[in-house]
């Protein structure tokens, strides 16, 4: 029997996470949206106190009693509750975030243990992943930016823009965090040459050149950071710095299985901006009189009554492709082709369901009076970042069709 309930356990730390997104993320949206830059630090570090608090009582309670792991479902529901309040304030929370994802995905035990025990105790803290490049967006294997081995130590050049959080993991005086760098250590060995490699913040030729005025998410910091001639120690490579032969992907699939992990991360966020627009949308109407005829032929339906229904749709499917790929993770079964399909469908979903709100709401959807005009611009970069809707359709042919990169680009 197949079931789709949530188990009390997530239920329970749902309904308390929407409270916390109700009373303390919505009142505070607009600001920070207008604030660019500009960090709620009431806000984290009242996340951060809670994560503090709970984060020793879930790891004492994780597999107990032979269940099964619900780490990454119950990250997928958070998420969405979060993004629900708001997905720039959510975007600010610390901790090791997409930079702890790729140390989890491809670090050795000692590494774990080195670079996350740090999000234990202390001032709030925060982790990035930088990977686009000025020349370099999708295609991440022709990632630029070098890794030279100098004795004990690689020494990094290059320089990376979008990186989420950038600022707040870089800068030393900003919190002991660290920022994960894709980089070549061997040009000539096209994707095999690609590796990813810690540098904590305030490392020595890492700086933070410029920060993104951008059209959503505003209150999240998109950072510039550039290495010049940064040196980091040996160890700090996640992963074998050994380059095998030309043909080979192995290294390069190492680093990218980080997206398996945080895809479904990223879809999660999408439901929760398309959520809110479609559950604001419903009130809206329902108090002009107008509600859904649910159990009507098609054809007896007005159109607006089909656009609420294809959104709810859109919305449903999302969700459920996220969660497959969440539980998939947490049985430790591969989830590459679960996680893009799930990050490429939430990336439709949202585009369709904020947009269709604003349109169906007409001057009250486009009036900054209210969030929903926010949440559409919120809404296009989770089908953009963490891979764009069409690279995940890509990766999703090849896993369905079986053919390899150089097969089907």
């Amino acid at each position: 029997m197949i079931d789709f309930e949530l188990s009390p356990k997530i239920a329970a730390a749902r309904d308390m996470v929407h409270m916390l997104a109700e009373t303390q993320m919505r009142p505070i949206a607009r600001e920070y949206d207008e604030r660019e830059h500009e960090k709620p630090m009431d806000f984290i570090t009242l996340m951060w106190n809670l994560q503090q608090s709970q984060a020793a009582q879930e790891q004492a309670k994780e597999g107990k009693d032979g269940e099964p792991s619900e780490r990454a479902l119950r990250t997928v529901v958070m998420v969405e509750e979060l993004s629900w309040g708001d997905a720039g304030i959510y975007l600010c929370i610390p901790g090791p975030g997409l930079g702890g994802a790729a140390v989890q995905a491809v670090g050795t035990p000692e590494q774990k243990e080195r670079f996350l025990s740090r999000f234990k105790g202390g001032p709030p803290k925060w982790a990035a992943m930088a990977i686009t490049e000025p020349g370099c967006g999708s295609d991440t294997s022709q990632i630029q930016t070098t890794a030279v081995r100098d004795g004990d130590q690689w020494v990094l050049n290059g320089t990376k823009i979008f990186v989420t959080n950038g600022l707040m993991a870089a800068d030393k005086s900003k919190s002991d965090g660290f920022v994960v760098v894709w980089a070549t250590v061997d040009r000539s060995a096209g994707r095999a040459g690609i590796k990813s490699f810690v540098v904590e913040a305030g490392t020595p030729g890492m700086t933070v050149a410029k920060l993104e005025d951008k059209l959503g998410i505003r209150a999240s910091d998109t950072a510039t950071i550039i290495l010049d001639d940064c040196r980091i120690p040996y160890d700090n490579i996640l992963g074998s710095p050994e380059v095998k032969k030309a043909k080979s992907t192995e290294g390069f699939k190492g680093v990218m299985r980080t997206f398996d992990a945080t895809r479904p991360i990223v879809a999660a966020s999408a439901i929760g901006i398309a959520r809110a627009a479609l559950e604001f949308t419903r009130q809206v109407l329902a108090e002009h009189g107008i509600e859904v005829r649910y159990g009507l032929p098609t054809a007896k339906l007005s159109a607006l009554e089909k656009d609420l229904m294809d959104m709810e749709g859109e919305l449903e499917a999302a969700r459920l492709l996220t969660w497959r790929a969440a539980w998939m993770m947490d049985r430790g079964q591969p989830n590459n082709l679960e996680a893009s399909m799930a990050k490429a469908k939430a990336g439709q979903a949202v585009t369709f369901i904020t947009r269709k709100a604003v349109e169906l709401l007409g001057p009250l959807g486009y009036s900054r009076d209210l969030l929903l005009e926010k949440w559409m611009r919120d809404a296009k970069i989770n089908d953009i970042f963490e891979g764009t809707q069409q690279i995940n359709l890509l990766i999703v042919a090849r896993r369905t069709l079986g053919y390899s990169s150089r097969e089907l680009s």
